[in-house]
């Protein structure tokens, strides 16, 4: 979470790209600072007169509201980076997931398009706020739960969109490997029901996923486990 510090590290930072006079103005005259000089181009000085500094209390309040606008508009677009940084919101992967079935599983009566590029995008910006191991293998199953389901649902056979999808599998055995127990067995048991569609979907991808799991299975037993 963001405390004071943050918040004052955060302003001093930007401070000196904005209105300097802006971060000494008492809260009650801040909203007729910032007309005066946006329809006037008064002075800081005019707009203050005689009136003493607020105190800090004041000015943490003012400096908090510069910060959460500043997140509000320029930042807008890394809100789910936010929420997963700094651990905000009741599931920090929704966003994430959200933008992954947007690009693999679009609505297509209305037209919208696939995109890989955009859907391992999510992915990737998960693991730069956060890269939590389960977090990240939680979102590289559900990517293959959606590409495959997509596939299968409508009946799309893009060959690209197929190596993706493959390829994707392999990363979340990958990641799984390092799991133990439950955690792993459960993202094992979704990925074996993946390539049970993938055996539907031909152009190789069920077979491809029976090679995966298959080297898979052969370094679990390597090691004296088993997930099945």
């Amino acid at each position: 979470m963001l405390n004071d510090l943050s918040v004052f590290a955060f302003v001093e930072t930007y401070r000196s790209e904005r209105n300097p006079a802006l971060f000494q103005v008492p809260r009650r005259d801040w909203q007729t600072h910032v007309k005066d000089e946006t329809t006037s181009q008064q002075s800081p000085g005019s707009v203050r007169g005689d009136k003493p500094e607020s105190p800090p209390q004041g000015q943490a309040v003012v400096a908090i509201e510069v910060h959460i606008a500043f997140l509000n508009t320029v930042l807008k677009g890394n809100r789910a980076f936010l929420h997963a940084r700094f651990g905000l919101g009741e599931d920090p992967l929704q966003p994430y997931k959200e933008t992954i079935d947007r690009w693999l599983w679009p609505d297509v009566l209305r037209g919208q398009q696939v995109s890989v590029f955009r859907a391992k995008g999510a992915i990737a910006k998960y693991k730069k706020a956060l890269g939590d191991p389960v977090g990240l293998t939680e979102l590289l199953v559900f990517y293959c739960e959606r590409a495959a389901g997509f596939c299968q649902d409508v009946d799309y056979r893009d060959t690209a969109y197929f190596d993706a999808l493959v390829r994707m599998f392999e990363q979340a055995l990958k990641v799984t490997a390092n799991l133990t127990g439950k955690v792993q067995n459960g993202f094992l048991a979704r990925l074996n029901r993946v390539r049970s569609i993938g055996r539907q979907l031909g152009n190789g991808v069920g077979e491809e996923m029976d090679v995966l799991l298959s080297e898979f299975d052969s370094s679990v037993h390597a090691r004296g486990a088993s997930w099945k």
